[in-house]
């Protein structure tokens, strides 16, 4: 059972993510269960005893990937839906007993501090949630990220200023007890719109 089973916090029925999102998968939405090429990469790297963390996994092949390698995962999500395919699709290869399924609004969801070796978020930001899944990475883990930069609001300006990252970050916002890896622009049709890192914690 992974540790953050019981930390797991209730939904609201109406919270506007989890309406977005469960409509979004469930409107004949076909999940391809590839993994995200950052998680990927840093499921290679040396990694310490321990379980993952998928943040904002939706119906992801990352965590799939995890537990194909042996590891524990905690796929966390503000859909049920996005978690039922998952769910679904882990059960389907024999995964099922390596993924927790936490149904959980992030920004009240509190990982147990440094439990995890890998925390992985490739598809979401907000600087509280990046400062509690650093404090969840176990001495010689890694964070991986990936977000939106400021740049994508000049071609979505649906996105709030708050859903990007801004010149630095998220690199500039790690606590002390972690060095950066790799961080950098991932290229665009015509500019650079998300930007990942990469950092180990060393103490």
């Amino acid at each position: 059972m992974s540790p953050d089973n019981a930390r797991a916090r209730l939904v609201p029925g109406d919270q506007p993510d989890r309406v977005k999102w469960n409509a979004r998968y469930a409107a004949g939405f076909a999940p391809s269960f590839t993994p995200h090429p950052l998680a990927t990469r840093s499921l290679t790297l040396d990694l310490p005893a321990g379980p993952v963390a998928d943040l904002a996994c939706g119906p992801s092949g990352t965590a799939l990937l995890g537990a194909e390698l042996g590891r524990r995962v905690s796929a966390v999500d503000v859909s049920e839906v996005a978690l039922g395919l998952l769910g679904a699709e882990a059960r389907r290869r024999g995964l099922g007993e390596e993924i927790t399924l936490v149904h959980a609004d992030l920004s009240t969801w509190s990982p147990p501090p440094r439990s995890y070796a890998l925390v992985v978020c490739t598809g979401f930001w907000a600087s509280a949630v990046f400062t509690a899944a650093a404090g969840a990475v176990a001495e010689g883990g890694l964070l991986a990220w990936e977000a939106f930069t400021a740049e994508a609001r000049l071609s979505r300006p649906s996105l709030a200023p708050g859903w990007c990252l801004a010149p630095g970050e998220p690199a500039s916002l790690l606590p002390p007890g972690f060095t950066v890896l790799d961080q950098s622009d991932v290229p665009g049709p015509e500019r650079p719109l998300r930007r990942q890192m990469l950092a180990r914690r060393v103490h």
